[in-house]
């Protein structure tokens, strides 16, 4: 397994060529790490291993390529609140078919962490613990108190427009804005996404999605400059039809290939400053009314920094006309367990229809 993960790594280090040469901006690891938090508690629950099962709202997000699938317009919200609720995490996405084969999509995606206790010694003069008299003259210890409350958020909007150009190929991309503050610092940087759907056979699917596959800047209003380095999503799905079971059983696998030189401990296989993990995912749809779904996600030896996709996930999922529900549990070793929920809406009328 590792030589063949390290052949994928080699193929696709010429991405990184211009960048290793180049000068300037600091290329800093995770430095775009809340973007992979994941959108959606069906792709959740199947370890986030979906950049080829993508074809409903959440395609602006795991293939840009998948949102031109759609034959309604959808919308989607989710939300989750980590590590003992200290962490928020948001995702908003809506989706509109145009034409024969072309769709708009619009997304964001909030990651905050709020009223953060700002402290300071309430005589910074003298050392922690030590006496002192205040301005009543009463002989007081030096201990810290709150002096302020601040908020550290991320933001991201991706703009994305797809194209079906036969029902077996399309292909999409975003425009991705970025937004990061803490305290009274922020910065704003701009990538972009490029995203491909194949369906060489009935049932196979192939998917490519080329994240920051020009590497995105960051810039901060301290001066420093961050970049985002390219990253390839390439997975594979081949659905199942058990007639004798009343559903269908979709197995997905996803190859996530970053290039920030993570290293070994934090990846299956590494090869210079590029890094390989596998996700897997398991999907049983009774009926298209419950589904039930396991996932693996980042299987190295792993230290993973990942904030929230873990090891082991589960979910499940429910249908109802127009609506579906979904839920995800995603486990970390070190980190807690987190428990996501999403619904996502379709306007199933006839006048919405996409036109044929």
């Amino acid at each position: 397994m590792r030589a063949v993960s390290t052949l994928i790594i080699a193929t696709f280090q010429f991405l990184l060529f211009s960048n290793v040469l180049a000068g300037g901006p600091t290329a800093a690891k995770y430095a775009g790490e809340f973007l992979a938090l994941g959108a959606g508690g069906r792709s959740l629950g199947m370890g986030g291993a979906f950049v080829a099962l993508a074809r409903d709202v959440t395609a602006g997000y795991w293939n840009p390529a998948g949102l031109s699938f759609l034959d309604y317009p959808q919308f989607m919200l989710m939300h989750s609140r980590q590590f003992a609720g200290n962490v928020n995490y948001d995702f908003g996405s809506a989706g509109f078919p145009v034409g024969r084969r072309t769709s708009f999509g619009l997304s964001i995606i909030r990651l905050g962490v709020d009223d953060i206790q700002e402290t300071a010694l309430r005589n910074p003069d003298i050392g922690l613990g030590e006496t002192y008299r205040d301005e009543n003259g009463q002989l007081v210890r030096n201990t810290p108190f709150v002096a302020n409350l601040f908020s550290s958020t991320d933001y991201a909007l991706f703009l994305t427009y797809s194209k079906r150009v036969a029902d077996s190929f399309a292909y999409g991309g975003n425009i991705k804005l970025i937004n990061r503050s803490i305290g009274d610092n922020s910065a704003w940087g701009i990538g972009f996404d490029v995203g491909f759907l194949f369906n060489p056979t009935s049932r196979l699917i192939v998917g490519l999605n080329f994240r920051d596959v020009t590497t995105t800047l960051i810039s901060w209003d301290t001066g420093r400059d961050e970049l985002i380095r390219p990253s390839i999503r390439a997975g594979v799905t081949f659905p199942f039809f058990l007639s004798a079971l009343g559903g269908q059983l979709q197995p997905s696998v996803d190859f996530v290939i970053h290039f920030e030189d993570r290293g070994g401990d934090a990846a299956l296989a590494d090869i210079g400053p590029g890094s390989l993990d596998i996700n897997f995912g398991w999907e049983y749809l009774y009926h298209d009314a419950f589904a039930i779904r396991f996932g693996l996600a980042d299987l190295g030896e792993s230290q993973s920094s990942q904030i929230d996709i873990g090891k082991l996930s589960a979910g499940v999922g429910l249908h109802f006309p127009k609506l579906q529900i979904d839920y995800a549990y995603l486990g970390h070793e070190d980190l807690g367990s987190t428990h996501r929920i999403s619904a996502k809406l379709t306007l199933q009328e006839p006048r919405f229809r996409r036109k044929k």
